[in-house]
């Protein structure tokens, strides 16, 4: 008991907080596809590119000698694929007032929260590029997601599941079928899918889950200890590479890709487009309050969904 009529914090008036200067923020930022992908400029909403392919392997081409070619092999034309770009946005508004007092953690609340806002809005992308989303020119137009693309190197539950249908532009969206285990064996498969159709995929991109089910797979170490002598020691549970038969295959975690696909990538054949890049600009003034708004205006292009994969259906 302190001694009678002690002054303590508890009766003072005045004492300033202790507020700290640094704003804490965990939320995570990392866009892997986007990061991998490459970046390419377009000039109407509507882009469109070209694929092709050679024949298959004739094993009867054997001629006479001196023979006379009569008979023509038909010309196959290119395929011509389509996408649309889609808009996105974030905005704010901030009282004049809020932008001038003095603040922790931030000198500028219109920058604070434009850089903020700008974090959300590349997550959102991602979180689009890789969701089961068909091209669509309705009022608020939008992208075919890699999903839509992919029809050929496939595992999926015939139980409800299914391949996208289209020819030119991929409207159409996949069918989830009924979940089920994340196996090697189905792994395996649309690598061979992939070399098969000529791919060497690069990327194995997962969801948190099936990333740890991946890490999990027969022939892969549980847990590996570095223990150096003086310093801690670390546990490593995981697989950041995946030795195939047909080549090596780095492993990507994603927070944003639906976590009930695996994703085979080449980065080689995949790329973000701009009609409008990133740009903010303010709106005008109605009243006591600063307004921003930050528009892209983007889209997914899969050079050939046949140098990807994807394993679906998986339980999450």
């Amino acid at each position: 008991m302190p001694i009678s009529n002690t002054f303590t914090t508890d009766d003072a008036v005045g004492i300033r907080e202790d507020l700290s200067d640094v704003i804490y923020n965990i939320s995570p930022t990392d866009t892997p596809f986007f990061s991998n992908a490459k970046r390419g400029k377009v000039s109407n909403t509507l882009y469109e590119w070209q694929v092709d392919e050679l024949a298959d392997v004739d094993l009867t081409n054997a001629e006479a000698e001196g023979f006379d070619n009569t008979d023509f092999d038909e010309v196959e034309p290119t395929v011509r694929l389509q996408n649309y770009v889609q808009i996105s946005k974030k905005d704010l508004i901030i009282s004049n007032t809020q932008e001038v007092v003095t603040k922790a953690g931030r000198r500028s609340e219109i920058a604070y929260q434009l850089a903020k806002r700008s974090k959300e809005l590349k997550r959102d992308m991602e979180a689009i590029a890789l969701s089961n989303q068909g091209a669509d020119n309705a009022s608020a137009r939008k992208t075919a997601s890699v999903l839509a693309f992919l029809k050929t190197n496939t595992d999926f539950n015939a139980t409800g599941g299914g391949d996208p249908s289209y020819s030119a532009l991929p409207d159409d969206t996949r069918d989830d079928g009924t979940q089920r285990t994340f196996t090697e064996d189905q792994l395996k498969n649309v690598i061979q899918q992939c070399w098969t159709e000529g791919a060497s995929p690069k990327m194995i991109m997962l969801g948190p889950k099936n990333k740890q089910v991946f890490s999990h797979f027969d022939g892969i170490a549980e847990q590996r200890f570095q223990a150096p002598g003086s310093g801690q020691s670390t546990i490593v549970a995981s697989a950041d590479v995946y030795l195939s038969d047909f080549g090596e295959l780095s492993t990507v975690p994603n927070r944003f890709q639906r976590d009930r696909d695996a994703l085979i990538l080449d980065p080689e054949y995949m790329e973000i487009v701009y009609l409008r890049p990133f740009k903010q600009r303010p709106l005008a003034v109605t009243g006591d309050a600063e307004k921003r708004l930050l528009t892209v205006e983007w889209g997914v292009k899969i050079h050939n969904e046949k140098a990807h994969g994807i394993v679906a259906d998986l339980n999450t």
